[in-house]
């Protein structure tokens, strides 16, 4: 479905971005990961990318808190796979704290990771889209771009600015070929998710498996984290044809979470 395209996917060599990137490789598509981690497990999960969909796969080092490098990701998928058609703003940092406690420098940096860096893929990506009045530019966003938890101000905030740029540079692009949504998963069971569970157990007062229960899945009606398959199910849709149509979207993927 996706054959020739190129994805380039941010904060993908784990959780939801990985999936997202061997999601659109499974359908065709060349794909440049980026992220942090062992670079032996890094250069295992590009070369297994390869060699299990027959794809060209590329792995980009850029820091999401540098704007030149964050442009040079998009330049290195034009210039070495021929063009940045799908664009994914997955990379993301979490805290939980209360407002009056929260580090000024762990605020700076969520919004900078989580935000700042998407409008810098954007800006980088858009041009070369409208050339070949085709594009798809896909936002991890979350439930909490669309409502609030306590202790979460930052990644909140964030999360709600990545809608205002989603519903924005959808607008821009729309008579372009480009389609501009964002995806806005309840908990999904990754190391984001995990490594923030002892820091919410802290600030309410709870046991990890208290959290897991009465904060996590509480929120979420099906009572079952989303997974991150399922996620990437749904940006392979949105890069096809068929959703054409769909631009400045917020896509929930929630359990149901938002509906209540």
């Amino acid at each position: 479905m996706l054959k020739g395209k190129v994805a380039v996917v941010t904060g993908s060599t784990s959780g939801i971005g990985l999936a997202y990137a061997r999601a659109f490789a499974k359908e065709g598509a060349n794909v440049v990961i980026n992220g942090l981690g062992d670079a032996a497990a890094i250069e295992k999960e590009r070369s297994a990318i390869e060699s299990e969909f027959g794809v060209k796969a590329l792995y980009s080092p850029a820091n999401m808190l540098k704007p030149d490098e964050i442009a040079d990701m998009v330049k290195l998928a034009e210039t070495e796979l021929g063009a940045c058609d799908i664009l994914v703003n997955n990379a993301g940092i979490q805290h939980v704290a209360p407002i009056e406690e929260f580090p000024i420098d762990t605020w700076n940096t969520i919004i900078a990771i989580n935000l700042s860096a998407a409008f810098f893929a954007m800006r980088a990506a858009i041009p070369g889209m409208k050339a070949k009045k085709w594009g798809r530019i896909i936002n991890t966003a979350s439930a909490h771009a669309l409502v609030a938890s306590p202790f979460k101000s930052a990644y909140v905030s964030a999360k709600h600015g990545i809608a205002g740029l989603t519903k924005t540079a959808a607008l821009e692009t729309a008579t372009f070929g480009i389609t501009v949504n964002a995806i806005c998963p309840g908990y999904v069971w990754t190391p984001l998710v995990e490594k923030q569970i002892p820091d919410t157990a802290k600030a309410r007062g709870m046991t990890e498996e208290e959290v897991k229960k009465n904060v996590l899945l509480a929120a979420q009606p099906t009572k079952e984290f989303v997974t991150v398959e399922e996620v990437a199910a749904l940006a392979v849709f949105l890069a096809s044809d068929n959703a054409r149509s769909i631009t400045g979207s917020m896509q929930q993927i929630d359990g149901g979470w938002v509906a209540e």
